[in-house]
């Protein structure tokens, strides 16, 4: 930044892109940065950043000095999960010339347990208001889903996704079944003998997601939430179990091309979980 006000340039962006967060002191950096690009009428503007940083900018009243023109936030659309739920609302109108492409404006970023347990508020209030006023509000509240992901952490290889613009726009979350090789007991067990069963797959993962919406590429988002996950544990295979009344879930893991394999029995719970699979997309071949 230095080297830019003294080689005399007049507009600074800055990609926030790779930052996950920033303290209070480098918002110190940022804002005497600007305050001298500004004695020189030049201009500091930052971009992408993450939700940590959006929430430092608008604490500290910095949003209207350092951030451009935000992007407008996606609203949050999806939530499905080990016995979850997930609805889809209608497509949106086309993208106009003036508005950011969702694919480019959206950041997917990696969460340790501890950073997950710092968002668990904002993860549920994304998931609750996901179902909110849908079919799917009767299937899955927040206190469950907050339930979901207390469990869902402690598992061995637990992985959590979010995605963001300059807010939470979405989460996806799972954990690896038989990812050692070899069986367990209890509820995983059974699971993996059923999975095993339908698809010849004794490794695979079982996802819990948010997805945001409406949009015209929010299918585009969810796929590329899963196939992360799925690359980050090293399976081929991910399963989500719903309601089997849950049509409206049922419909939008559709959408984004997982396959119904139907109601199964032989799990422990009052009904019987319809399953749903989802490939994991092959990559191209490495040029030589």
């Amino acid at each position: 930044m230095e080297q830019c006000l003294l080689d005399g340039v007049t507009v600074i962006d800055i990609d926030l892109t790779t930052v996950g967060s920033c303290d209070a002191r480098g918002l110190d950096v940022l804002l005497s940065a600007s305050r001298r690009a500004g004695r020189v009428h030049a201009r500091l503007r930052l971009h992408h950043p993450c939700a940590q940083i959006a929430r430092l900018l608008d604490a500290t009243g910095s949003t209207s000095l350092l951030l451009t023109a935000p992007v407008s936030p996606v609203p949050p659309a999806a939530s499905g999960g080990t016995m979850g739920t997930a609805a889809r609302a209608p497509e949106g109108p086309a993208r106009r010339p003036d508005q950011p492409v969702l694919k480019d404006g959206i950041r997917l970023r990696r969460l340790t347990r501890w950073q997950a347990e710092d968002m668990r508020e904002d993860i549920a209030d994304l998931a609750a208001e996901s179902v909110a006023g849908t079919v799917g509000e009767a299937y899955h509240g927040r206190g469950d889903f907050l339930h979901c992901l207390a469990v869902t952490a402690h598992r061995p290889g637990f992985a959590l996704l979010v995605a963001e613009t300059t807010m939470l726009v979405g989460c996806a979350f799972g954990f690896p079944v038989g990812s050692d090789g070899s069986g367990r007991q209890g509820l995983d067990g059974t699971l993996q003998e059923i999975i095993q069963r339908l698809t010849s797959h004794a490794r695979f993962v079982v996802l819990t997601q948010v997805v945001a919406h409406p949009h015209a590429q929010h299918r585009d988002i969810a796929r590329r939430m899963q196939q992360r996950l799925l690359t980050d544990l090293r399976c081929s295979l991910g399963v989500t179990l719903l309601h089997p009344a849950d049509r409206a879930g049922q419909a939008a893991f559709s959408s984004w091309g997982w396959q119904n394999m139907g109601d199964v029995v032989g799990l422990p719970g009052p009904v019987a979980p319809c399953v749903l699979t989802l490939s994991a997309e092959e990559q191209p071949p490495a040029r030589r």
